[in-house]
């Protein structure tokens, strides 16, 4: 029976709306936080700061697909087989209560090695705040398995492997919304304050943003016998969010506001009920975003089109784009839908393309290996 679970987060006590949970594990110090609706800082008291469980440990997170056509900002999922690796490692040279990037792979330009400019960075020092660790310096490195600003959640998957082996090396102590609030404020810095692709790379599966302040989180559990594959294919073309973001409508008219919050619910209905093919129609029914960002990337609307005559059950712009995702469920079939997606870009837009056909992730970002103290 399709089933959802709720994941709430408290914000009784917060700095910049963000939350701080009461249950996590922190040093025997004391904090001054200044919350929003305070006219001073409130003080805080911490005790019990964890000590490191391992010398070094490995996550991985997964790629995502976030806003699944009429689901902009609120609806995201989780995607097997890609995703960044972080590994990390308690290092006597980093000054206890901090972290370095020692190293980042592929050696990307673009990317610092300033934890505090760095994906990765930030949401391992909100971890590291989250805990109070004080006491051991850590060493961070960074594998970046997906390209930057390709719409499969690049960004969200280095905050999500950073917060999460910070998590493991200590011992397990963040709950689920910790984590999630950790890579959230590395989102935010970056791209903006938006769950639809940190919550899925943590959670894995559906995840339904239903509140952002306090945030909501609804699992959607797409059915386990039930086969769904993503057909992925990424144009060698950068579309960054900030961008994308941009050439959104600032207002939009009742009629596609009912339209998309109905193609909405169908979708979560789909998901629910494991019917791929109510799936595929309702994420190729947006009326409010995709039409604004499928002229910025060359070819998006042939590719949509080749994608549905060869058989997709639908096709829209995964996250901000430009890569572009169709729905199946049968694999060999999504290698077909591929090849014709990947000839349309290279016809329509003078684009080259790659392709990734790959199932659900159902898991999250997770640890993969650890070496003992």
């Amino acid at each position: 029976m399709a089933a959802i679970t709720t994941t709430r987060f408290p914000t009784s006590l917060h700095s910049n709306s963000k939350g701080i949970s009461k249950n996590r594990a922190t040093i025997s110090s004391t904090f001054r936080i200044r919350c929003s609706n305070a006219q001073s800082p409130v003080t805080l008291t911490f005790t019990n700061e964890p000590q490191p469980v391992f010398s070094s440990v490995k996550a991985f997170a997964p790629a995502t697909v976030a806003n699944l056509g009429p689901g902009f900002d609120f609806l995201g999922c989780a995607v097997d087989g890609i995703g960044d690796t972080v590994s990390i490692r308690v290092d006597p040279n980093v000054h206890p209560g901090e972290i370095s990037i020692s190293e980042i792979s592929p050696n990307i330009s673009k990317l610092s090695k300033n934890p505090l400019w760095n994906c990765a960075g930030i949401a391992a020092i909100e971890a590291m705040k989250m805990l109070g660790i004080r006491s051991v310096g850590l060493s961070l490195s960074l594998y970046k398995g997906l390209p930057l600003g390709s719409g499969l959640g690049s960004s969200a998957a280095s905050a999500a492997a950073a917060a999460v082996a910070v998590n493991e090396l200590f011992g397990k102590r963040l709950t689920v919304d910790d984590l999630v609030l950790a890579s959230l404020k590395s989102e935010e810095k970056v791209s903006g304050y938006h769950a639809d692709n940190v919550a899925p790379s943590i959670m894995g599966g559906f995840v339904l943003i239903s509140n952002y302040e306090p945030l909501e989180l609804l699992r959607l559990k797409f059915p386990s016998e039930k086969e769904l594959f993503f057909v992925l294919v990424t144009p060698e073309f950068e579309a960054p969010t900030k961008k994308m973001r941009a050439a959104l409508p600032l207002e939009i008219g009742m009629p596609h506001h009912v339209w998309n919050c109905s193609q909405a619910g169908a979708l979560v209905a789909s998901v629910l009920n494991g019917d791929v093919v109510g799936l595929g129609k309702a994420l190729s029914s947006d009326k409010i975003v995709e039409p604004r960002r499928a002229p910025l990337i060359p070819g998006m609307d042939a590719v949509k089109k080749a994608a549905i005559e060869a058989g997709a059950f639908g096709c829209t712009i995964s996250g901000a784009g430009p890569t572009a995702v169709a729905i199946t469920d049968d694999e060999q079939k999504g290698h077909l839908i591929a090849k014709q997606m990947i000839q349309a870009f290279h016809k329509e837009g003078n684009l080259k393309a790659s392709a990734n056909v790959k199932q659900l992730d159902r898991v999250g970002a997770r640890l993969i290996s650890s070496d003992h103290l």
